[in-house]
């Protein structure tokens, strides 16, 4: 359900949907799409979240929306909402998530069910919901949260780096098939960097404190993160990569496959000997 301001003369603003907005990287590119203007739309799981993310932003009519990004009914009736709310979006931020972590072996169906539906489906099913909007206007942006995880190919994160990969393909093709429309295609890959991803987590133990703990040591913080996203953003970047060794690290496992390979080996070493 919808709550806030329906100030018929922000209308003609920006309007810009955020899954996950209730906290971490969606609450903080809240803050500064709404800081330039933008009406936000908040869309969490949470509809206190929700709630109090749109009424803590600068500037009026934003709006809170209760969503379940893993289900489609869920979505057709948000998709029902914003079109009775604002009438479509100009901005769709899919970023809502779930993390996990553990080798192949320590898995079973059901996680990775959850992580296809949480992470990668629901990308797809947002995108589906509000992109004939936007094509049809001829203008629109579409950004999807993906991870680092899904470029890096790095062992033990396994349903959750094969998720965020299939976000960044997801990404690539919808680029190529976007092309001359008016609507841009951005894919996020940050690294590691302190939020409350690990929140909802699923998967091995081991593996969600080592996360945790590479978050602590992380040099990039939520605001720097937010920073670089939103400034990459309204340059149209395709591939956004906002922490601070992550652009190295792919350009060394595209320039140097052999060697990366050999790191990763190593890693996945260091992560069985615990």
């Amino acid at each position: 359900m919808a709550a806030g301001s329906t100030n018929p003369a922000s209308s003609a603003r920006l309007r810009v949907l955020i899954t996950g907005a209730g906290s971490g990287l969606g609450l903080a590119l809240a803050q500064r799409y709404a800081r330039d203007g933008a009406r936000v739309l908040c869309v969490d799981l949470d509809p206190a979240r929700a709630q109090a993310a749109a009424s803590g932003l600068p500037g009026d009519g934003h709006l809170a929306f209760q969503a379940d990004v893993g289900d489609d009914a869920s979505i057709d009736a948000l998709k029902a909402e914003v079109d009775a709310a604002v009438g479509g979006v100009d901005v769709l931020v899919n970023n809502a998530g779930i993390a996990s972590g553990g080798a192949l072996l320590g898995t079973d169906m059901a996680e990775w069910r959850r992580l296809i539906e949480v992470d990668l489906l629901s990308v797809v099913r947002c995108t589906l919901a509000f992109l004939p909007g936007m094509v049809e206007r001829g203008r629109g942006h579409v950004v999807s949260t993906a991870s680092f995880a899904g470029l890096a190919g790095a062992p033990g994160i396994m349903s959750y780096g094969v998720a965020k990969a299939g976000v960044v393909a997801f990404s690539e093709q919808l680029r190529a098939e976007m092309h001359g429309t008016g609507v841009d295609v951005s894919v996020l890959c940050p690294a590691f960097f302190r939020t409350n991803l690990l929140e909802n987590f699923h998967g091995d133990a081991k593996v969600r404190g080592m996360a945790s703990r590479m978050m602590d040591k992380s040099p990039d913080t939520l605001d720097s993160v937010a920073d670089a996203t939103y400034a990459a953003l309204q340059a149209r970047t395709f591939l956004v990569l906002p922490t601070k060794h992550e652009p190295m690290r792919w350009r060394l496992k595209r320039w140097f496959p052999n060697w990366y390979f050999k790191k990763l080996v190593e890693t996945a070493g260091a992560m069985r000997r615990g």
